[in-house]
């Protein structure tokens, strides 16, 4: 039998969660796809975990539950799980496995590519540059997305992330420029499931969504294999057909817990709270999936979204994150309980990106410079919001207590937001104009003087 078709072996000599041993095999290698012929059922899949001598370790996308190893037999493909790409994702929703679960056909694509990508050559990689716009005026003003980049969003159970994560992909734009949104959701109850496609409706409707919806009762193993899916057809979109595209992950912490129930059921040595030693480059391989290509106009930005377990952001999944992705945008419980959407804290936000997506030639000659102002004045805000609360409020001085005001209106005019109220990045900074108007003239600093005459003084709004 030839190598390159395929090679079938009956030897299962273990079962082990979603893992099954087969022996007696040769020529089989590392990644390799299977089938998993199951008597009279239906076939299951899966892909080579690790090879030993004439053992290998397969893991089963639709679990071992139920398998006869007496009747069941393991087919090696030769090459690679690959799954079509092409514009036919556009449009089409489909389970983790990248199976349709709209009623339409089998995607099809004009391709097939490796679900594990192709590492772009550092020489080839074009630095990151230019916005994607958002409409969410605390990430588009102070923490701008650019196109290339990847950008965490942090979280903790009970906040609206994926409500967040839902409204980006849905209104996220690049200015009239070819672009798609792919949406890798990953252990979603079936309600928070139907909310997404709700949310993304539209998007899809354009023709400009790709959506994968791996649910909490769908096997774990699924979870592995959803964001590599949706990044395999992410790069075919950008490189291949030139479109810039985000590519939403939402929850990677769901991804992690997978990564380490597999861990176990190999017999793996833990690490760090009980996760794979390699979780590090395993969350690696699929973030730095993201770039741009010099010649090529497209590109691949990524949002991951993590929850943070008890807002621990040393957590293994925020902490690695962090050290492998250009910054982050935290979501804050305390903004939520006062009742602000989206509730993101400006001052533990960063896009180390920033200045490559904004300012002069990319957004708006004022952009950055505000941006700074704000965050500056927030910071000193809250450090008089905590003096008041020792000193009491009628103590403060007179510049002090328009510092406060200042927060307020920050809060209220500038970061409330209603859920699916897109803003222009014009209206987001008129309105960080008219938060800095709460403050003396003396105070902003950061801003050139001729800056801050021509837009707050022909309004009046000048405090001096």
């Amino acid at each position: 039998m030839s190598r390159w078709g395929s090679l079938e072996y009956g030897g299962i000599v273990e079962l082990r969660g979603p893992l099954l041993v087969v022996a007696g095999v040769h020529d089989v290698g590392w990644d390799e796809y299977v089938t998993v012929r199951v008597g009279d059922g239906p076939d299951r899949h899966g892909v080579v975990l690790e090879t030993d001598r004439d053992l290998a370790v397969v893991q089963v996308l639709e679990g071992t539950a139920g398998l006869d190893p007496s009747r069941t037999r393991v087919r090696f493909a030769g090459s690679p799980l690959a799954v079509p790409v092409g514009p036919a994702w556009l449009g089409r929703a489909c389970n983790g496995r990248g199976q349709p679960i709209d009623g339409g056909p089998p995607v099809r694509g004009t391709d097939l590519a490796p679900t594990t990508g192709a590492p772009l050559n550092p020489l080839h990689r074009q630095p990151p540059a230019d916005p994607v716009l958002t409409g969410i005026s605390a990430i588009d003003g102070l923490a701008t997305l650019v196109r290339g980049q990847k950008l965490p969003i942090f979280s903790v159970a009970g906040l609206p992330h994926l409500e967040l994560a839902t409204q980006v992909a849905a209104q996220a734009h690049v200015g009239g420029e070819p672009f798609a949104v792919v949406f890798a959701a990953m252990g979603l109850t079936h309600a928070d499931a139907a909310a997404v496609r709700d949310g993304l409706e539209g998007r899809s409707r354009s023709g400009e969504l790709a959506l994968l919806l791996n649910t909490a009762d769908d096997p774990v193993i699924e979870r592995i294999l959803t964001p590599r899916i949706a990044l395999t057809a992410a790069e075919h979109l950008a490189f291949s057909l030139g479109r810039h595209v985000l590519v939403v992950m939402a929850d990677m912490t769901s991804y992690g817990e997978a990564l380490r129930e597999v861990s176990a059921a190999r017999g793996e040595i833990p690490a760090r709270r009980a996760y794979p030693g390699y979780l590090y480059s395993d969350l690696a391989s699929l973030y730095e999936r993201c770039g741009r290509i010099h010649g090529v106009p497209g590109s691949v930005t990524i949002l991951p979204v993590l929850t943070m377990p008890a807002g621990d952001i040393s957590h293994p999944m925020p902490d690695l994150t962090g050290y492998i992705t250009e910054g982050q945008v935290v979501l804050s419980p305390e903004l939520h309980a006062r009742g602000v959407y989206p509730p993101v804290d400006p001052l533990q936000s960063l896009s180390r990106l920033m200045r490559k997506g904004a300012g002069p030639g990319r957004t708006r000659d004022d952009h950055l410079d505000v941006a700074a102002q704000l965050l500056a004045a927030l910071a000193h805000a809250r450090q008089v919001r905590e003096l008041s609360d020792l000193v009491g409020l009628e103590t403060l001085s007179g510049t002090d207590q328009q510092y406060l005001r200042y927060e307020a209106a920050f809060e209220q005019v500038l970061l409330r937001q209603g859920v699916g109220e897109a803003r222009t990045l014009d209206e987001t900074l008129d309105r960080a104009w008219q938060v800095l108007a709460e403050l003396p003239r003396r105070e902003l600093t950061m801003l050139p003087a001729t800056l801050v005459a021509e837009r707050l003084a022909d309004a009046g709004e000048v405090r001096t």
